[in-house]
């Protein structure tokens, strides 16, 4: 009788480790089909980036040209003479191509939307009549049409001039194709008609058909530990950690310039949506620059893009710019509730001035202040003036604790 408890207890301890394993089984399985959906979930968005395909994009870019279907500032040294050299390719990602050359021995980035120039809408008037009979204030009212029903913005012909430049005579018929190919794409647009107004975006080379090329500067990344390859930028002089701090706080500085930039410089308030180190890259005198502004737009695009139909709050977020969602009515208030510095301070700052930095970056003067500062400004805000107001505060107080400690480390060195 005395073997029937300990059978049972025997009996017992196996049921529990078979019950273990299947739990373990079952996580694993978990977690390889969850990879595994994630993966395909990727690859709906994303193709495969390899030079082969580069190469036939930019082949095919080139017949074109040959063809005379398009045209740009920079065909004749991809094409012809060989000036601007294919590379290697940067990423693909849902259609748009992103492909690192080298131009008369500067490195550049060629940039589109589609891969293919019959891809784009077609502008049916070239076909109608001839190109060169199309009075010139047509071609600029329809620039213009096209920017505001892009980015939402009322252009005068004064303002237009980095979008239309073209002079009639050879090619004017492909000039006006690539041009109109050019403006379906909403990064080519902003570049563009920054380029003379901002420091903070990247600066416009050329184009050749439906490819545009801009300056080429490393982009940010969250796995590294500055969030940007400060060696990169300054050269090895920047070995020591005490000049990546100095870096850092000159860096932190210029997000700020940023966000003020975009807030007040503009006719309207630009927003940038999707902000991440990746979207950002750093000149050799650490200016911050937004290299990817597919998610950034101006006042009148956004009041449209949050004004939606909604059931609670989570409905009205649209990536990183969201807004509140009027219960009564059921509807989105146009108006953003968060704003560009506070995005910045919760997903750049926090990684630079959170206690984990300490070790490996060195502590710098008014650290804590610096950390409870960007803890404040990183927390949403309300919409009203007192929202306003905080953000006017946290804004001010950043830029006093910054330029105090970079003033301090200047003294140290």
């Amino acid at each position: 009788m005395r073997g029937i408890p300990g059978f049972k207890r025997l009996r017992l301890k196996i049921w529990r480790r078979c019950t273990l394993v299947l739990l373990l089984l079952w996580a694993a399985c978990w977690m390889v089909v969850s990879a595994l959906l994630f993966l395909l979930h990727r690859s709906v968005f994303t193709e495969r980036c390899t030079d082969e395909k580069s190469h036939r994009i930019l082949a095919r870019l080139c017949l074109d040209y040959s063809s005379g279907a398009l045209t740009g500032d920079l065909c004749e040294d991809l094409c012809v003479a060989q000036k601007l050299v294919y590379k290697h390719c940067l990423y693909y990602d849902r259609g748009k191509k992103v492909i690192q050359a080298d131009w008369r021995g500067q490195p550049i980035i060629l940039k589109s939307k589609k891969e293919i120039f019959s891809s784009y809408q077609h502008l049916s008037m070239l076909e109608e009549v001839e190109t060169e009979d199309i009075p010139e204030t047509e071609l600029l009212l329809m620039v213009a049409l096209e920017v505001k029903n892009i980015l939402g913005l009322e252009l005068s012909n004064n303002t237009m001039g980095p979008l239309w430049a073209r002079k009639k005579g050879p090619r004017w018929k492909a000039q006006v194709a690539s041009m109109w190919s050019l403006l379906q794409q909403e990064e080519y647009i902003y570049f563009s008609l920054l380029q003379d107004l901002s420091k903070h975006v990247l600066r416009i080379i050329g184009s050749c058909g439906h490819f545009y090329a801009v300056e080429y500067l490393t982009a940010g990344h969250a796995w590294h530990k500055t969030l940007f390859p400060l060696e990169n930028v300054v050269g090895p002089s920047l070995a020591g950690h005490q000049s990546k701090v100095r870096a850092i706080i000159d860096i932190a500085l210029s997000f700020l310039d940023m966000v003020q930039h975009f807030d007040n410089d503009f006719s309207h308030r630009l927003h940038l949506c999707d902000i991440k180190p990746e979207n950002f890259a750093i000149r050799h005198d650490l200016t911050v620059v937004a290299i990817d502004v597919d998610m950034a737009f101006f006042e009148p695009k956004m009041r449209d893009i949050l004004e939606q139909n909604c059931t609670g709050d989570e409905d009205c977020n649209f990536f990183d710019c969201f807004s509140k969602c009027n219960l009564k009515i059921r509807r989105c208030g146009a108006q953003r509730a968060n704003n560009n510095l506070q995005v910045i301070c919760d997903k750049i700052f926090r990684r630079w001035f959170s206690p984990a930095l300490r070790g490996p970056l060195v502590s710098f003067p008014l650290q804590p202040q610096l950390q409870k500062a960007v803890q404040e400004c990183a927390q949403p805000g309300r919409m009203d003036a007192a929202g306003h107001q905080r953000t006017l505060k946290s804004l001010s107080e950043l830029y006093h604790l910054l330029r105090v400690t970079q003033r301090d480390l200047q003294r140290a060195q």
